[in-house]
């Protein structure tokens, strides 16, 4: 029977609800024991809203993260007041940079204990502000249901990212009517001063298809604001109308098939050196859906500097911010490109195209030649990607064994990329597996992690155990914090400090321990003998692969350099091999 009251707590689950959320990811605290209590009435047949316990609050948020990644619908955690909510603060940030739609709800103390210092307070709305869209204290139950709407919303239109609702216990534990609730649910969202532009300028996008037009050397760079807009059916047809080559960012990965003809795969300082390449030589670029950050770029002062940029964004803090912008575009991806597909003429450029091809015969990537007795990474993500054929969701951690998933995976299809970009938060993988997992049931969920990112965050293991989650754990293992082993090795004289990772747990008798499923890969005949099974089968599995130990990611555009100091295998100048 339909209550007469509700309280805060409920409010927020309603809410929630109500708006279409069916999964969120928390760990319950002293702040927030009436939310897990309303969570019972949420959990009926016909009216369930998804709770999954992670084992700590930074799963929680990177778990939310990336089950929105997968997903495109707002991730949802939740997490107690003072520590908890701290917890929280590093999934927040990394969803920040990298543009994911979050709702992170905490608790709070009560209204009357704020700014005394009491148990577990924390000024959770003033740490999080640098890096949420926007974050709430709630104040008075009768704007509970406003702010969750407007949070919801703000998070998940314009350029995305997380939003913030802290809210006091004796607001979750106060009551109202239920018909009161009802009339304040059902009026109309305003957000004032908040207004995302949507429909492109027509005289720019003009000015774009004019230039286009020009173009002998043109080249796509395609963002994570292109999966963002659900853009990647207009970018396809611009590429392909145009003939155009199309280079990807690492949070753009699968915005464009990879296994296209006019694909050059990634760009920056680990990306492809036709990519790269293209960049120095292009006349033309359209930037969509790009923050030109530094690992894209290295200097600034010198990344395509023979070219005329369009950048085509929805949120106009982006252009000119990090380089001269010439064709200027605020507006949301589908819109604008829609438009300016109304606009372009069909091309060829037979010359460019040449150019790109040779530099593709000449650097391709390929796994190094090698002692067979060891096996080396990038003969594993090479099996792996013959084995998933672009079919699977990929999630990384943070590393060298990122780039090489980046370098030697082909990703097909949107949303199959799940990987922190701009904030490079080693402990993302697990988590975000679990959500990526969940976000997606029916398909293939392969994590490509290192020993260093899986030791941080692996009690999320839990997580794949309690709700049977078909995740297989792949550990890259070369026993070092190989990313910072490399720069030590390049740019530290081979000075290892701290990275030296050989005392470390037993992977297979860890993932034992939580009663999963486990084996340890070393050798190519091994590899052999249980990948395929391994990543085929309806269950998930925590795979120890011991790789070579000093093996570096290679090409490799120096930080602040110019692509024409990019080295490669041999770390040296790439026109010098």
């Amino acid at each position: 029977m339909r209550a007469d009251k509700i309280n805060g707590a409920h409010i927020v689950l309603e809410t929630l609800y109500r708006l279409g959320v069916r999964h969120m990811f928390g760990y319950p605290g002293g702040a927030v024991i009436p939310i897990y209590d309303e969570l019972y009435k949420y959990n009926e047949e016909d009216v369930k809203l998804h709770h999954y316990f992670v084992r700590h609050e930074q799963g929680a948020a990177h778990a939310a993260d990336g089950y929105a990644r997968v997903s495109g619908k707002v991730g949802v955690c939740l997490a107690t007041s003072g520590p908890g909510a701290t917890n929280l603060v590093t999934g927040i940030m990394t969803a920040y940079v990298d543009s994911i739609p979050l709702l992170a709800i905490t608790g709070q103390v009560g209204r009357s204990l704020l700014g005394k210092d009491s148990f577990q307070e924390a000024d959770t709305v003033g740490i999080t502000m640098p890096i949420t869209k926007n974050n709430y204290l709630v104040k008075d139950i009768m704007d509970l249901p406003r702010i969750i709407k407007s949070a919801y919303f703000i998070a998940s239109t314009g350029r995305p990212g997380p939003v913030l609702i802290d809210i006091p216990k004796d607001i979750q534990l106060q009551t109202i009517p239920m018909d009161v609730y009802d009339k304040l649910y059902d009026e109309p969202i305003t957000v004032e001063g908040y207004d995302p532009t949507y429909k492109g300028h027509i005289g720019q996008i003009k000015k774009a298809a004019a230039l286009l037009k020009t173009a002998k050397k043109p080249l796509i760079i395609a963002g994570g604001g292109v999966l963002k807009a659900s853009a990647w059916q207009e970018l396809r047809e611009l590429a392909e109308r145009t003939q155009t080559p199309v280079a990807n960012t690492l949070v753009g990965l699968g915005c464009f098939p990879e296994d296209h003809p006019l694909s050059l795969g990634m760009l920056g300082m680990h990306g492809t050196v036709a990519a790269n390449y293209a960049t120095e030589a292009a006349d033309v670029v359209i930037a969509a859906g790009i923050r030109f950050h530094d690992r894209i770029t290295g200097d600034p002062n010198h990344f395509c500097p023979h070219a005329k940029i369009i950048h085509i964004d929805i949120d106009p803090a982006e252009i000119d911010k990090n380089v001269k912008i010439h064709v200027p575009i605020v507006g949301d991806l589908k819109h604008v490109l829609t438009e300016l597909n109304t606009c372009i003429e069909d091309a060829t450029h037979e010359e460019w195209w040449n150019q790109i091809h040779e530099w593709q015969e000449t650097y391709p990537m390929v796994v190094p030649p090698h002692d067979e007795s060891v096996l080396y990474p990038q003969e594993v993500l090479s099996e792996v990607d013959r084995i998933v054929n672009g079919e699977a969701i990929i999630v990384t951690d943070v590393g060298q064994h990122q780039m090489w998933a980046a370098q030697f995976l082909t990703f097909k299809h949107p949303h199959t990329m799940v990987t922190s970009g701009g904030a490079g938060t080693m402990g993302y993988g697990v988590p975000a597996a679990m959500g990526a997992a969940i976000a997606a049931p029916d398909t293939t969920v392969v994590l490509v992690v290192g020993d260093g990112g899986f030791q941080m965050t692996f009690e999320e293991l839990m997580m794949m155990k309690q709700y049977h989650l078909n995740v297989k754990v792949l550990i890259l293992n070369n026993q070092y914090l190989g990313m910072v082993r490399q720069w030590q090795e390049l740019f530290n004289q081979r000075r290892y400090s701290f990275v030296d990772l050989h005392v470390s747990p037993d992977f297979v008798k860890l993932a034992e321990a939580f009663d999963l499923p486990a084996m340890r890969i070393s050798t190519r005949k091994e590899l052999d003998a249980h990948l395929r099974d391994i990543l085929t089968s309806d269950t998930g599995i925590v795979i120890d692969c011991r790789v070579a130990e000093e093996v570096n990611v290679f090409p490799m555009i120096p930080a602040g350099a110019r692509v024409s100091n990019m080295v490669g295998k041999k770390g040296v100048s790439l026109h010098d091999e």
